[in-house]
């Protein structure tokens, strides 16, 4: 060797390195930009996005196929993989042999790291195609391992039609996983991207067969005489190729936050994905055109997303398929209504058994009804809660405050969208505000997640973002309300909601336009939308008819396991508490205690009843009687000896709902004669032209009796209810025509805005 020689080699080492700078081989990132699938947790495919060549590929590792396949694909294609530098010499000598020899070409001698170049960047099959292919091949082995190499083979070899990939193949033929090929199946792809068209497995079986055979015949040095044998007794049957397709909204929003990734690992549960798409199909038949559907299911422990269906059918234009409703921002209806009742126990405002009132009332203007336009008198916070009455939950967020309530919802992760340049307001609880479907699971999420509310989890390494909602104490509370009762319908009611174990609120926004129902369980979070994404309304639609019954599907579907016995926090005890003061029943006389229960507190306390809005002084007072009569009285006009008498006082919007029973004890007697100009402001009010006890009767077959309902007495508007159901509202001095076409007993009440009210009781016939 001469002195040259090491320069020469030098220069030419550095040409090489030059060249190889100038023209680099094309990366696969840039090769696949423009193809994408997004996988389920387990790698089921739940959409292809194919590139300008509307290919199909699933990139993979080595681990995720299964060793069957490696060993083949290496022992049929390229025995020397491991060792060569990406070109094997004596292999292209043979293949170049065999060229001569036959004046064509029999084998190509190409490596798998020669085909993997090819695949990278196609090359004419002649002499000039394989140099080039040469030249890839060894760059590919400087910038890549052998491992990298074999991945890439794994991910882009043709199999036919659109499909590119050993997983994608497997998935699209075969209905499997790679990891889970057999040997027959193994050997079956390993020869398909010989020719792709001609053996496609779908279309041309028996040549797919005689194909896998080759390959296992290649394989006896390595497998058994019984492995090869049962392989090729094992026929080939394969699917018609079709694109995946579940979640596909989803699918669409996750490419889109990772535009560049080839590959999108989510946190879907495929099963239970298809189980869901498959339950809202089944829905569709009862659905007015045009309306959609949405249902997210997110798992407690991770908070990572289970399944997600944005709309009611992808491929239904005139449901508005490709409207995701998930993201939507739309009116939540009652849904906020859980939240105001926890805070408002943090707050130490209420105990679960609080007594609140549930009759017409007036705030500040603002006259909040029922949705079934009746009133139940007097409730609890529970009894509120589980019925959802708008009255209550408006007087319960009138002492929280509507702005404080929007603050500790969103400082608890749940953002609300308010109408451009307004404030909150006492309408935001009955649902004067948007939300989404994605930030009422987050934050349901708090009641089985000891207060702690969550932003769902699309992919496995996204962070964990939280926020305390409420505390653990008043998370169990409410759930527990909402699940059973509480403490006092748990007796009534056996347990029937524990065994259950599903926690559900719904919802209905103003016009029927959304459908709502939203639940927990130990492991889920479930929430379901059903409307019109137009906003269009639908009479008749609401959470509890439509929205509640697929929601319990969905949990029956997914979480059927018996729930746990739950243990309340240490926070949380029972205590019998007392209407209508609501205090603790051991600190409270006898006297004074007209209605006992049970209710859950909060650190031992136990939030007296909300002052009266309309009468001033204290709930207890002290009321004078004449020792002789026990008639009420004055000192002013006491005719002979006066005892004083302690008294509770109800709310005096409520003093209409009382009973018989309670009336005796908590309404004082009548005034002594002497003393009934001394009468209260609450008796100034009084019905005229029908008497308490009158009979009405129909007049042999004539229409029904009509009367002419009148109060004297009364200030401002007047309210008329007739056993418990607002019936109108008319000026003071006003009259009212109400027809009783049925028989039977009617009270019927009036009430004012400053609490003044009379009741009669008549009965038609």
């Amino acid at each position: 060797m001469t002195r040259k020689t090491p320069l020469t080699l030098a220069a030419a080492l550095a040409l090489l390195l030059v060249a190889d700078q100038l023209w680099p081989p094309p990366l696969p990132g840039r090769a696949a930009a423009h193809a994408q699938v997004v996988l389920a947790r387990d790698g089921t495919p739940l959409r292809a996005f194919p590139d300008r060549m509307h290919i199909w590929r699933q990139p993979v590792s080595i681990e995720e196929v299964s060793p069957r396949y490696i060993e083949a694909l290496v022992a049929y294609e390229d025995r020397g993989f491991w060792w060569h530098p990406g070109v094997n010499p004596w292999a292209l000598l043979r293949a170049g042999w065999q060229w001569l020899r036959h004046g064509q070409i029999v084998s190509g001698g190409s490596t798998l790291t020669m085909q993997a170049a090819r695949l990278l960047e196609p090359t004419p099959r002649s002499f000039a195609g394989k140099l080039r292919q040469v030249a890839r091949a060894l760059q590919l082995e400087l910038r890549f391992s052998k491992r990298e190499i074999l991945e890439l083979y794994l991910s882009y070899a043709p199999m036919g039609g659109v499909v590119e990939g050993v997983e994608a193949a497997s998935r699209a033929y075969l209905g499997k996983p790679a990891r889970r090929l057999s040997e027959s199946e193994a050997a079956l792809l390993t020869v398909l991207p010989q020719a792709p068209s001609r053996l496609r497995p779908d279309r041309y079986p028996e040549r797919a067969r005689q194909a896998r055979d080759k390959v296992l015949d290649r394989l006896r040095s390595r497998w058994s005489a019984t492995t090869i044998a049962d392989a090729r007794q094992e026929p080939v049957i394969a699917l018609s190729i079709r694109e995946p397709l579940l979640a596909p909204l989803l699918a669409e929003r996750l490419r889109r936050l990772k535009p560049q990734a080839t590959r999108i690992d989510s946190t879907i549960d495929a099963g239970m994905q298809q189980s869901v798409e498959q339950l809202l199909a089944t829905r569709l038949a009862v659905l007015p055109p045009r309306v959609s559907m949405a249902t997210l299911v997110v798992d407690n422990a991770s908070l990572e997303v289970r399944a997600y269906a944005g709309s009611a059918d992808f491929t239904d234009n005139a449901r508005f398929a490709h409207v995701d409703m998930v993201q939507a921002a739309r009116s939540p209806g009652s849904t906020l209504k859980p939240f105001l009742y926890g805070l408002a126990l943090d707050e130490g405002l209420t105990h679960s058994e609080s007594l609140l009132a549930d009759v017409p009332q007036s705030f500040s203007g603002y006259q909040p009804g029922n949705f079934q336009a009746s009133f139940s008198g007097p409730v609890s916070v529970s009894e509120a809660l589980q019925k959802s009455l708008n009255v209550p939950a408006v007087e319960v967020l009138a002492q929280l405050g509507p702005a404080r309530f929007v603050s500790l919802l969103r400082r608890g992760g749940l953002t609300l969208e308010l109408p451009r340049g307004s404030a909150p307001n006492l309408g935001v609880i009955l649902g004067g505000t948007a939300v989404t479907l994605e930030g009422l699971v987050g934050a349901y999420s708090a009641l089985a997640r000891a207060g702690v509310s969550g932003q769902p989890r699309y992919f496995a390494d996204a962070p964990l973002v939280e926020a305390r909602m409420m505390s653990a104490g008043a998370a169990f509370i409410i759930r527990d309300v909402l699940e059973a009762g509480g403490p006092l319908a748990r007796l009534v009611n056996d347990g029937l909601g524990e065994r259950r174990g599903i926690a559900w609120k719904t919802g209905t926004s103003f016009g029927f336009r959304d459908a709502w129902a939203v639940g927990v369980s130990d492991r889920f979070t479930v929430g379901v939308w059903i409307g019109r994404p137009d906003g269009t309304p639908n009479p008749g639609f609401f959470g509890g008819n439509i929205a509640a019954p697929l929601l319990v599907d969905v949990f029956s579907m997914i979480d059927d396991a018996p729930p746990p016995a739950r243990i309340p926090p240490a926070s949380v005890s029972k205590a019998r508490i007392c209407w209508p003061l609501g205090t603790r029943s051991d600190a409270t006389p006898r006297e004074l205690c007209h209605q006992e229960r049970t209710a859950w507190i909060l650190d031992g306390t136990a939030p007296p009843t909300f002052a009266d809005r309309l009468r001033g002084g204290g709930a207890r007072y002290t009321d004078q009687r004449d020792s002789a009569s026990g008639l009420r009285v004055r000192a002013a006009c006491a005719p002979g000896a006066m005892s004083e008498v302690a008294m509770a006082r109800w709310p005096a919007a409520l003093e209409p709902w009382l009973d018989g029973a309670t009336r005796q004890r908590a309404l004082p007697p009548e005034w002594a004669p002497d003393c009934r100009h001394a009468r209260a402001p609450e008796g100034g009010l009084r019905i005229v032209g029908v008497s308490d006890g009158e009979t009405i009767r129909r007049a042999g077959n004539g229409p029904a009796p009509e009367l002419r309902l009148e109060a004297r007495g009364g200030q401002a508007d007047l309210i008329w209810l007739l056993n418990g159901r607002q019936i109108g509202r008319v000026a003071a001095g006003g009259v009212l025509a109400q027809r009783f076409s049925d028989a039977g007993r009617y009270q019927i009440t009036v009430m004012d805005d400053a609490g003044r009210y009379d009741r009669v009781e008549i009965s038609v016939r």
